[in-house]
Protein backbone atom coordinates (compact mmCIF):
# COMPACT_ATOMS: atom_id res chain seq x y z
CA UNK A 1 0.00 0.00 0.00
CA UNK A 2 1.19 3.15 -1.11
CA UNK A 3 0.20 6.75 0.74
CA UNK A 4 -0.39 10.04 -0.62
CA UNK A 5 -2.36 13.33 -0.43
CA UNK A 6 -3.94 13.82 -3.93
CA UNK A 7 -5.37 17.59 -4.36
CA UNK A 8 -5.46 17.65 -0.69
CA UNK A 9 -7.00 14.28 -0.05
CA UNK A 10 -4.90 11.39 1.38
CA UNK A 11 -5.38 8.41 -0.73
CA UNK A 12 -3.84 4.65 -0.30
CA UNK A 13 -3.18 2.96 -3.47
CA UNK A 14 -3.01 -0.57 -3.58
CA UNK A 15 -1.08 -0.93 -6.61
CA UNK A 16 2.20 -2.31 -7.47
CA UNK A 17 4.65 0.57 -5.72
CA UNK A 18 6.72 0.46 -9.20
CA UNK A 19 3.83 1.52 -10.93
CA UNK A 20 4.15 4.95 -12.38
CA UNK A 21 2.08 7.27 -10.46
CA UNK A 22 0.67 8.61 -13.93
CA UNK A 23 -1.39 5.20 -14.05
CA UNK A 24 -2.46 5.48 -10.32
CA UNK A 25 -3.59 8.61 -11.14
CA UNK A 26 -5.64 7.84 -14.24
CA UNK A 27 -6.13 4.09 -13.18
CA UNK A 28 -6.66 4.39 -9.52
CA UNK A 29 -8.12 7.39 -8.45
CA UNK A 30 -9.87 8.32 -12.12
CA UNK A 31 -7.98 12.01 -12.01
CA UNK A 32 -8.10 11.31 -16.21
CA UNK A 33 -6.72 14.80 -16.90
CA UNK A 34 -3.37 13.81 -16.01
CA UNK A 35 -2.60 12.37 -20.20
CA UNK A 36 -0.37 9.71 -21.28
CA UNK A 37 1.20 10.98 -24.30
CA UNK A 38 4.47 9.70 -24.88
CA UNK A 39 5.48 8.00 -21.32
CA UNK A 40 8.96 8.64 -21.79
CA UNK A 41 9.44 11.85 -20.02
CA UNK A 42 9.44 13.98 -22.88
CA UNK A 43 5.83 15.45 -23.99
CA UNK A 44 4.77 16.99 -20.84
CA UNK A 45 1.21 15.98 -21.50
CA UNK A 46 1.69 13.78 -18.03
CA UNK A 47 2.97 16.83 -15.73
CA UNK A 48 1.71 16.92 -12.10
CA UNK A 49 2.87 19.17 -9.21
CA UNK A 50 4.66 16.73 -6.34
CA UNK A 51 5.37 18.34 -3.43
CA UNK A 52 5.13 21.71 -5.70
CA UNK A 53 7.49 20.92 -8.69
CA UNK A 54 6.68 19.73 -11.62
CA UNK A 55 7.32 16.55 -12.45
CA UNK A 56 6.60 13.98 -15.66
CA UNK A 57 4.00 11.62 -13.81
CA UNK A 58 4.97 8.75 -16.25
CA UNK A 59 8.91 9.26 -14.78
CA UNK A 60 7.87 8.88 -11.14
CA UNK A 61 6.83 5.41 -9.53
CA UNK A 62 4.20 5.46 -6.95
CA UNK A 63 6.70 4.39 -4.02
CA UNK A 64 8.61 7.80 -5.52
CA UNK A 65 5.67 9.58 -4.69
CA UNK A 66 4.85 7.78 -1.08
CA UNK A 67 3.62 10.70 1.48
CA UNK A 68 3.91 13.55 -0.63
CA UNK A 69 1.50 16.02 -1.99
CA UNK A 70 0.27 15.43 -5.59
CA UNK A 71 -1.26 18.01 -7.49
CA UNK A 72 -3.41 17.48 -10.83
CA UNK A 73 -5.41 19.66 -13.33
CA UNK A 74 -8.17 18.82 -10.97
CA UNK A 75 -7.02 20.19 -7.95
CA UNK A 76 -5.38 23.40 -9.32
CA UNK A 77 -8.30 25.33 -8.62
CA UNK A 78 -12.32 23.42 -8.03
CA UNK A 79 -13.61 26.52 -10.36
CA UNK A 80 -11.07 26.85 -13.20
CA UNK A 81 -10.38 30.21 -11.62
CA UNK A 82 -6.55 29.99 -11.50
CA UNK A 83 -4.86 33.03 -12.84
CA UNK A 84 -3.12 30.03 -15.46
CA UNK A 85 -6.07 28.54 -16.58
CA UNK A 86 -7.57 31.74 -17.24
CA UNK A 87 -4.69 33.36 -18.92
CA UNK A 88 -4.81 30.36 -20.96
CA UNK A 89 -8.03 30.54 -22.28
CA UNK A 90 -7.90 34.39 -23.01
CA UNK A 91 -5.30 34.22 -24.60
CA UNK A 92 -6.43 31.47 -26.88
CA UNK A 93 -3.55 29.06 -26.14
CA UNK A 94 -5.70 26.17 -25.60
CA UNK A 95 -6.50 24.14 -29.40
CA UNK A 96 -6.79 20.60 -29.00
CA UNK A 97 -6.62 20.75 -25.00
CA UNK A 98 -4.39 17.16 -25.03
CA UNK A 99 -1.06 18.93 -23.78
CA UNK A 100 -3.01 21.90 -21.74
CA UNK A 101 -3.12 20.46 -17.58
CA UNK A 102 0.16 19.56 -18.36
CA UNK A 103 1.27 22.83 -19.29
CA UNK A 104 -1.04 24.75 -16.76
CA UNK A 105 0.14 22.58 -13.58
CA UNK A 106 3.99 23.43 -15.22
CA UNK A 107 3.45 26.88 -15.14
CA UNK A 108 1.62 27.31 -12.17
CA UNK A 109 4.86 25.38 -10.62
CA UNK A 110 7.24 28.20 -12.35
CA UNK A 111 4.61 31.28 -11.51
CA UNK A 112 4.84 29.81 -8.05
CA UNK A 113 8.57 30.01 -7.89
CA UNK A 114 9.00 33.39 -10.46
CA UNK A 115 6.66 35.65 -10.23
CA UNK A 116 8.16 37.46 -12.82
CA UNK A 117 9.44 35.25 -15.72
CA UNK A 118 10.80 36.43 -19.01
CA UNK A 119 10.02 34.60 -22.21
CA UNK A 120 13.27 32.57 -21.48
CA UNK A 121 12.47 31.71 -18.52
CA UNK A 122 9.02 30.47 -19.63
CA UNK A 123 10.38 28.31 -22.19
CA UNK A 124 12.97 26.45 -20.16
CA UNK A 125 10.78 25.66 -17.52
CA UNK A 126 8.04 24.67 -19.59
CA UNK A 127 9.43 22.61 -22.48
CA UNK A 128 6.26 20.84 -22.78
CA UNK A 129 5.15 19.39 -26.78
CA UNK A 130 1.88 21.19 -28.26
CA UNK A 131 1.11 19.33 -31.22
CA UNK A 132 -1.18 22.67 -32.72
CA UNK A 133 1.98 25.16 -31.84
CA UNK A 134 0.97 27.15 -29.30
CA UNK A 135 3.52 28.48 -28.05
CA UNK A 136 3.89 32.45 -28.87
CA UNK A 137 0.56 32.53 -26.67
CA UNK A 138 1.67 30.56 -24.42
CA UNK A 139 4.74 32.73 -23.56
CA UNK A 140 1.59 35.80 -23.82
CA UNK A 141 -0.64 33.68 -21.51
CA UNK A 142 1.68 33.00 -18.62
CA UNK A 143 3.13 36.32 -18.95
CA UNK A 144 -0.37 37.52 -18.19
CA UNK A 145 -1.22 34.76 -15.59
CA UNK A 146 2.43 36.49 -13.62
CA UNK A 147 0.52 39.74 -14.08
CA UNK A 148 -2.85 38.44 -12.47
CA UNK A 149 -0.85 36.99 -9.94
CA UNK A 150 0.97 40.21 -8.67
CA UNK A 151 -2.39 41.92 -8.72
CA UNK A 152 -1.24 43.91 -11.73
CA UNK A 153 -3.69 43.04 -14.34
CA UNK A 154 -7.31 41.24 -14.36
CA UNK A 155 -8.38 38.25 -16.81
CA UNK A 156 -11.38 39.97 -18.62
CA UNK A 157 -13.77 37.79 -20.39
CA UNK A 158 -12.94 34.70 -19.61
CA UNK A 159 -15.62 33.59 -16.57
CA UNK A 160 -14.73 30.12 -15.31
CA UNK A 161 -17.45 27.89 -16.49
CA UNK A 162 -20.49 27.30 -14.77
CA UNK A 163 -20.95 24.10 -14.50
CA UNK A 164 -19.87 22.45 -11.52
CA UNK A 165 -17.69 19.23 -12.15
CA UNK A 166 -19.66 16.83 -10.00
CA UNK A 167 -23.34 17.72 -12.08
CA UNK A 168 -21.15 17.55 -15.44
CA UNK A 169 -21.93 13.95 -15.23
CA UNK A 170 -25.37 12.14 -14.09
CA UNK A 171 -26.11 8.53 -14.20
CA UNK A 172 -29.24 8.11 -16.34
CA UNK A 173 -31.84 5.53 -15.16
CA UNK A 174 -32.98 4.75 -18.01
CA UNK A 175 -29.32 3.21 -19.63
CA UNK A 176 -29.32 1.03 -16.35
CA UNK A 177 -32.56 -1.14 -17.80
CA UNK A 178 -31.78 -3.98 -20.18
CA UNK A 179 -33.65 -3.53 -23.04
CA UNK A 180 -35.91 -5.91 -24.94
Amino acid sequence: MTDLVVNGRPLRFAMDPAAPLLWALRDAANLTGTKYGCGVGDCGACTVLVDGAALRSCLVSLADAEGREVVTIEGLSHDRSHPVQQALAAQGAIQCGFCTPGIALAAAALLARNPDPSPAEIGTAIPNLCRCGVYPRLIAAVQQAARVGRRAERVEGVPPPGIEPADAVRAVPALSQPRH
